[in-house]
């Protein structure tokens, strides 16, 4: 990184998508080589999900159809029973493992980039092999701390059901009750993006201190602190983009043939150039919210000592038993 820690609290949105892309364009070979290795599996894996689930749905619908025409206590009746119950069965089967690759690849991806751009930004000589040796010895703790969301994120929902079940049974037809059912969507979607920036930080903060599951949501609470308008801002427009390449995929690879008579050749270059994008819009991501890490700390006046981050990092490289403190890493503060 070329902007000194004590100043990266003056970097804005731009300043950060700058700072962002500097460290992609100057490390270009092995966030290229992670990219291949991890990145690229994981958007592979998004993409042919979609595509795998409208073909089992449809496959689930269909033999619904003919469920609802087919006379009672027939062998057709019957068998098409069974066929809607493995339909179902390979629709879950599918999901499950979805889940499991998707959170598998994600979390590796997120340690190897976090640990590239903190070791860039030390000075840490930094190679694809020493990311690799790293990334198993990370993830796990990743996985606590995505574990620790999940639980945040279902009591947040159960909370919210809970409240529009109460407006329900109580104000839904009197007079301001879609007006209060709004005001509560809108609160439920703020909720929402303020536990996603929280989870965001809280995977940096697993990685570059000795924090992680409910500890390191609390640490990146206080962190974004004082930059939460920037976080919403970024996570925001991160998934903005998220969603338009998504809707792209769908209309132009899933639906193309369909509504728009693309042919094959059309449609597998719609889903490549939406592979690639979004292979790109996860690293962009990733780099982003290690970014915005350092400029919370140097928001707060915590100035990290590279050279104990660096021995920080170094634990990695050994068997992962005891990391330093993050009291050992954040040596100096400034009021």
């Amino acid at each position: 990184m070329d902007t000194e820690q004590e100043n990266m609290q003056l970097l804005g949105l731009f300043g950060i998508y700058n700072e962002s892309y500097k460290i992609i364009f100057s490390w270009s070979k092995i966030f290229s080589q992670i990219t291949l290795t991890l990145i690229l599996p994981l958007s592979f894996i998004f993409f042919i999900h979609i595509q795998l689930s409208e073909v089992i749905f449809g496959m689930i619908l269909d033999d619904s159809k003919n469920f609802t025409q087919t006379p009672r206590d027939t062998p057709q009746y019957q068998k098409l029973i069974q066929t809607i119950s493995s339909d179902w069965a390979i629709f879950f089967v599918f999901k499950l493992f979805y889940f499991i690759f998707v959170l598998i690849f994600s979390l590796l991806s997120t340690s190897a980039v976090v640990y590239t751009v903190a070791s860039v930004y030390t000075g840490k000589e930094i190679t694809f092999n020493k990311v690799i040796s790293v990334v198993p010895k990370v993830w796990k703790r990743l996985m606590i701390t995505f574990l620790c969301t999940i639980a945040a994120f279902l009591f947040y929902n159960f909370m919210v059901a809970l409240v529009v079940v109460i407006w329900a049974l109580t104000i839904q037809e009197k007079s301001g009750g879609v007006a209060i059912f709004v005001v509560i969507m809108i609160l439920y979607l703020a909720g929402f993006v303020y536990l996603t920036v929280v989870w965001l930080s809280a995977s940096v903060v697993t990685v570059l201190e000795d924090s992680y599951g409910f500890e390191a949501m609390m640490k990146s609470k206080a962190l974004i602190k004082g930059n939460m308008g920037l976080s919403i801002i970024i996570v925001l427009k991160l998934y903005a983009l998220f969603f338009l390449i998504h809707l792209v995929f769908m209309i132009v690879v899933v639906n193309g043939g369909k509504f728009f008579n693309l042919g094959t050749v059309d449609r597998t270059v719609g889903g490549i150039l939406c592979l690639l994008l979004l292979s790109h819009l996860f690293r962009l991501k990733l780099v982003i919210q290690t970014v915005l890490y350092f400029v919370c700390k140097s928001y707060h006046h915590e100035i990290i000592d590279k050279s104990i981050l660096s021995d920080h990092l170094e634990v990695y490289q050994r068997e992962y038993n005891e990391p330093l403190k993050a009291k050992d890493v954040q040596l100096d503060y400034h009021v």
